[in-house]
């Protein structure tokens, strides 16, 4: 470089700094959607809601992997429940069953012409593990009611999301609302394992011409602890990943493990595992993770504040933090995980056929046929089959921030949660996937507050939810129906 320009490089970099700097003050927080005000009947009763949750936990409504497990009759008596414990709303909706077990439930609007709105939850919830039964600090299935929580099974998930839409529906009713469009409410009765009533409900509206405005179902919650922050954030689901199961299959003449050939089907089995899970997908600051990073930066350090206000400087820094937890990276891109193998059955003996499952989390830019592409370009000639296990579930459309809908949800979030509001990739899967398309928007959020070590008393020992979340959840409910249906 020649030495009359070498002045130039302390000035560019002070430039450079300069604008780094200016971005970084500059970036501000989103304002707060407005919550009008919406004047509601008098308060829920918390401890005759926490009495409810008890009740509806003690009905054993478990799915299980083999459906001939299920004790059918449960879904009955809670059916009768609740038909007995929530009459106005009963009276005021209709009622129907489909694919056996499921409940779509009827609030006509005094605005035929308005799309309706649909809230979900789900009536089923996965078996305790077997053994663990001991471990609780309440029997899993007592619905006990102690030291400021409701214990058991379906407390979290999502008995409790169940009851305090029934209970904001009961109160709503009681007090003479009728809703100006109509209120739709969905009850799968699978979601824990195959959610064909879910599909049921869908594919029943979709025949009838109607589409609504906004699903809202579980997905996301308040998180005490959000490591952005350090400080309660509200998150609200705006998509949610895909899932598909990859059969990998290798064969090769069998025979004595004494005497094996060059290439066995485990070896070449494991060779093609290898092969895919080590080609991962790219991980790429885009899409619901930005979105929500760019709306939480600000309430963060200076560190984050600085490198979200300048990805465009530091994208590769922001992508390797983000990916630094399993968590994180999981925002960002496609997943895969091996779970499942099969091979011989018998130490001595040399497989005919070996086999592989690969669990699959599809990021919304990615699709089925894209990930199938890749998996079959990692193998190369290797002589295995690759093929999905049964049909894959789709990544779900990404919903819009700026609907009417959102800004309602988002509003009454922050208002019920005393917390910023931000979108969220949801890694799991939800009953709602089913709407995609089939709906304008669909969102997942539940104004639960929980600490990140909390959550893993969901699907595991001691689930239960403290009654704060459940009036809360109730209050917000009926403030929602009220807000965007009345």
């Amino acid at each position: 470089m020649s030495k009359k320009l070498w002045w130039l490089l302390p000035a560019g970099l002070l430039g450079l700094a300069g604008v780094v700097a200016l971005r970084t003050v500059s970036l501000q927080a989103a304002a707060a959607p407005a919550a009008a005000g919406t004047a509601l009947p008098d308060a829920i009763d918390g401890a005759r809601l926490a009495q409810h949750l008890g009740e509806a936990i003690r009905f054993r409504t478990v799915t299980h992997q083999d459906p001939q497990q299920d004790e059918l009759p449960e879904w009955q008596r809670l059916h009768d429940w609740l038909a007995l414990t929530y009459p106005a709303a009963h009276a005021a909706m209709r009622r129907e069953v489909l694919d056996g077990r499921s409940l779509l439930y009827t609030w006509p609007g005094r605005d035929a012409a308005r799309a309706p709105i649909l809230l979900m939850a789900h009536q089923d919830v996965v078996p305790v593990s077997p053994g663990t039964e001991g471990d609780w600090q309440q029997a899993p299935f007592s619905g006990a009611v102690e030291g400021g929580y409701v214990w058991g099974r379906g407390a979290a998930d999502d008995k409790g999301s169940l009851v305090a839409l029934f209970e904001a529906a009961e109160s709503l009713a009681a007090s003479g609302f009728v809703p100006a469009r109509t209120v739709l409410f969905a009850f799968g009765h699978n979601e824990e394992v195959l959610g064909s009533g879910a599909k049921a409900i869908a594919e029943h509206l979709q025949a009838q011409g109607i589409k609504p405005e906004y699903v809202l179902d579980e997905g996301m919650l308040v998180i005490e602890d959000h490591p952005v922050t350090g400080a309660p954030v509200a998150l609200v689901g705006i998509a949610e990943k895909g899932y598909a199961t990859l059969r990998v299959t290798a064969r090769a003449p069998g025979g004595h493990s004494s005497m094996p050939p060059p290439e066995t089907a485990v070896a070449t089995l494991a060779a093609a595992i290898t092969a895919i899970t080590g080609d991962p997908f790219p991980l790429d600051y885009s899409g619901p993770a930005r979105e929500m990073l760019e709306q939480l930066a600000p309430h963060g350090g200076l560190g984050i504040r600085m490198a979200v206000a300048n990805s465009w400087l530091f994208q590769p820094l922001l992508e390797r933090q983000i990916a630094a937890t399993p968590s994180g990276a999981a925002l960002l891109h496609t997943t895969m995980a091996p779970t499942m193998l099969e091979g011989s059955p018998k130490e001595n003996v040399l497989p005919q056929t070996a086999m592989a499952r690969i669990n699959y989390r599809l990021h919304p830019r990615d699709s089925a046929a894209s990930a199938l592409a890749r998996a079959q370009q990692a193998v190369g000639s290797l002589p295995v089959t690759l093929e999905w296990e049964g049909t894959p579930n789709e990544p779900s459309p990404v919903s819009s921030t700026a609907s009417p809908a959102y800004q309602a949800i988002a509003a009454l979030a922050a208002e019920f949660s005393g917390a910023p509001v931000a979108p969220a990739l949801v890694l799991g899967g939800t009953d709602s996937r089913v709407f995609s398309g089939r709906a304008e928007d669909v969102y997942r959020f539940q104004p639960v507050r929980l600490k990140l070590a909390e959550l893993d008393m969901i699907h595991g020992t001691n689930e239960r939810l403290s009654i704060d979340n459940l009036d809360r959840m109730a209050e917000f409910y009926r403030a929602l129906i009220a807000k965007t249906a009345g």
